[in-house]
């Protein structure tokens, strides 16, 4: 059943005929202070937070966890993504979901890492389809009047949608998400977007009202209309183009300069600072506020490829410290050009 803030989005999208678009949730990439960044810059139709773990949350592991549940009014909506392979966990998860005041709970049944596997989370649902079940059950359970969704890929080792996604479509979640790719398959392959448009069939035959968003290799906006227009689904979820680019989702068109990466990178740097408190040597075996400034430089990476001396550049940045030093080394840069 399509309810909250998808029925809406759906109704919406349709009128304009253009694809609901979601910003993909990603591993201390896509935390509080990136989300605030595409939120000011370039805000899509919906956003994820970073996957967190059931069992921490439920365990003396949920301090440290708070923080990635971490939003602020301007990521509504905003849906919160779990994963765990312990029923009663999502049920207290999606409990807390609704009293964070999330808009949305989405189950993690794709994630490929080997540690999130040997848990039997993640794509290791895909093969034990009568536990996921069991998972969107209790969660539904837990979630109120919250809507529920699934990410997933289109098989474990092979290419087991036709047997897999059947078990999805039979239960009453708002929304669907399908990476184009099987867990053994990681990122190695270009997307199977024909196999995404096949599911989307699979849905409208089952007349499911299950939203499906399909996922993979988006690489601009026009992209995202193409697939959308070609392959049926209702949206679409950007994940790795959003590296270094939080203004992905804006239509305006602008001169982007290393000047204007390199600002963006610094203001980035104050929001992670600000939020997580980053203010230890990164060399340290010590968490600042939950989160090691270590994670910036994949970000500083991204901001800086593509551009004349972005070697020299990415080299400066790999060396800073912490948030401070990284401030001064932007700041130095901006200045220079």
């Amino acid at each position: 059943m399509i309810k909250g803030f998808w029925k809406k989005l759906a109704e919406k999208t349709r009128k304009e005929k253009r694809p609901i678009l979601a910003s993909a949730s990603m591993a201390n990439v896509t935390d509080a202070a990136f989300r605030r960044m595409i939120a000011k810059y370039g805000k899509p139709d919906v956003m994820w937070t970073e996957f967190v773990s059931c069992d921490g949350l439920c365990s003396g592991g949920k301090k440290n966890l708070m923080l990635d549940l971490t939003f602020d009014k301007s990521e509504h909506p905003i849906v919160v993504q779990f994963f765990g392979a312990k029923p009663e966990n999502f049920y207290k998860c999606a409990l807390m979901a609704q009293e964070l005041g999330f808009d949305g709970i989405d189950i993690n049944m794709g994630c490929p890492d080997r540690g999130v596997v040997r848990q039997g989370a993640g794509s290791a649902l895909i093969k034990n389809p009568k536990l996921a079940v069991k998972i969107i059950k209790e969660t539904i359970r837990g979630a109120g009047k919250l809507p529920v969704s699934v990410k997933t890929r289109t098989g474990f080792n092979e290419l087991e949608y036709k047997k897999w996604i059947p078990y999805l479509l039979k239960m009453d979640i708002a929304a669907l998400t399908i990476h184009g790719r099987t867990k053994k398959e990681m990122s190695d392959v270009p997307a199977r977007w024909d196999i995404i448009g096949e599911i989307v069939k699979m849905r409208n035959k089952a007349k499911s009202k299950t939203l499906i968003i399909g996922n993979g290799d988006v690489s601009s906006l026009v992209d995202a209309q193409e697939k959308y227009e070609k392959y049926g689904v209702d949206g679409v979820m950007v994940g790795r183009a959003l590296f270094g680019t939080p203004y992905f989702f804006n239509s305006k068109t602008r001169k982007i300069t290393l000047k204007y990466k390199l600002k963006l990178a610094l203001e980035h740097t104050k929001l992670f600072e600000k939020i997580f408190g980053d203010k230890k040597p990164a060399n340290t075996k010590e968490w600042c506020g939950g989160k090691h400034f270590e994670i910036m430089k994949k970000h500083y990476k991204a901001y800086v490829s593509g551009f004349d001396n972005a070697k020299k550049i990415r080299m400066r940045l790999m060396n800073v410290k912490s948030s401070d030093s990284a401030k001064k080394t932007l700041n130095d840069l901006i200045i220079s050009l």
